[in-house]
């Protein structure tokens, strides 16, 4: 027999609802952030999350797809769209992490500008400042990295990029030391608009695991090689098998475009590809928290990123 007595609750006609439940207590958006190759988006949005939801290596070009990171931050949930650093595109990949980019920008609440302050106003920031004037969302300066440079510089290169766009808010932070993070998440929280959460409060991430295993195989390619191999390297996780015990194999397949590529990978006697197994399975196990058995493959397969199969694998839309 079912019992459908409404269970006893503790709440008044004062507090119907809890706080994550009440759209006029909560505050929710989405936040692009976005920049040219290399300004440091990666390691800001870990930073504001407070965990490792990106891939980061010192090399350009590491975010390859749009990566939602969810932050809480008092009553305010706010989700960090990373998006791939904004370049000239030629490939096909090329063309389709551009537009994954641009197209987060498309429905957000507030985009944010990352640049390298060092770096100041270069040729690609400049193409992507003349977009952003048609943004709908309010746009945000993030000046990145300021700890690396001589403060006097700073209010110079703001004035310039102000010139070109009239930036809602500057901001001087450093993503690695987390100079000025604190007063940024405060920031952004009191911004968003009022509304329910997008997702779970202990979400981290939109990233599903298979994809996860993948990315951190890939950054240790990009920190392990040098040169093109790192570029024209790309992983996909073929199985993900739940085990008795609680832990998980994970078997995965870097895609090389040419053979000199695949060899570099390999190493002799395999050395190199077990050394970044060895390195992708330690990272794994504390990102999952249980013990993983990794399993990497190395195949040749040129012209892979001209693939509309491969740039789906990885998360991206082809668009041609």
């Amino acid at each position: 027999m079912t019992d459908n007595t409404a269970a006893p609750t503790d709440q008044t006609p004062e507090d119907p609802t809890p706080r994550e439940q009440n759209p006029a207590q909560t505050r929710c958006g989405i936040i692009a952030v976005v920049g040219a190759p290399n300004a440091g988006k990666s390691t800001l949005v870990n930073r504001l999350a407070g965990s490792k939801v990106s891939i980061v290596s010192p090399k350009p070009q590491t975010t390859r797809f749009r990566i939602r990171a969810v932050v809480m931050h008092g009553a305010a949930q706010l989700v960090l769209a990373d998006t791939p650093g904004i370049f000239a595109p030629r490939r096909r990949l090329d063309r389709a992490m551009v537009a994954a980019a641009w197209e987060s920008t498309q429905d957000a609440d507030l985009a944010l500008l990352v640049v390298d302050a060092r770096a100041g106003l270069t040729e690609a920031l400049q193409s992507i400042l003349s977009v952003l004037k048609r943004s709908r969302a309010p746009v945000w300066l993030v000046l990145n990295k300021t700890d690396l440079i001589d403060t006097k510089k700073l209010l110079p290169l703001t004035a310039a990029l102000n010139e070109q766009i009239q930036f809602a808010e500057t901001l001087m932070v450093s993503a690695e030391s987390g100079d000025g993070v604190d007063r940024m998440l405060d920031m952004m929280a009191a911004h968003v608009p009022y509304g329910p959460y997008l997702f779970p409060e202990d979400d981290l991430s939109d990233l599903p695991d298979r994809m996860l295993a993948a990315e951190i195989v890939r950054e240790q390619i990009l920190r392990q090689t040098h040169q093109e191999v790192p570029h024209h390297t790309t992983v996909e996780t073929e199985q993900w098998e739940e085990r008795r015990d609680g832990s998980v194999r994970i078997d995965c397949t870097i895609y090389v475009g040419r053979a000199t590529q695949k060899a570099i990978l390999i190493g002799d006697g395999g050395a190199k590809v077990k050394d970044i197994g060895r390195r992708a399975r330690t990272e794994l196990e504390k990102l999952l928290e249980r013990r993983v058995h990794l399993f990497l493959n190395v195949k040749e397969r040129q012209g892979w990123d001209e693939e509309r199969a491969r740039i789906r694998a990885i998360g991206l839309e082809d668009i041609g």
